[in-house]
């Protein structure tokens, strides 16, 4: 499956590519290895964007992820969606 060039640019905007990239891990995660981990969990979409609004610590390592806040509600819930899907 190819990424949704829409939500990669959502992604890029919102500098996430900077620490992640779809298919290998840089400082976090991949957001394939992500969409594995959650991909069965429920509510995932809304676990993953309160991530991204309050960021995290020790889920994948002791780098934390800092949280998102100015990103808007919506979009984090498309970040959230898009990063499921990826494979």
């Amino acid at each position: 499956m190819q990424p949704c060039i829409a939500s990669e640019a959502l992604a890029d905007q919102h500098a996430c590519l900077n620490c992640h990239a779809v298919d290998k891990k840089l400082v976090g995660p991949a957001f394939n290895a992500v969409a594995a981990k959650y991909r069965d969990v429920p509510d995932a979409v809304a676990k993953l964007a309160a991530g991204i609004e309050k960021g995290s610590s020790g889920v994948w390592g002791n780098v934390p992820m800092p949280g998102m806040p100015q990103v808007s509600a919506a979009d984090r819930e498309a970040l959230a969606k898009w990063v499921l899907q990826t494979k």
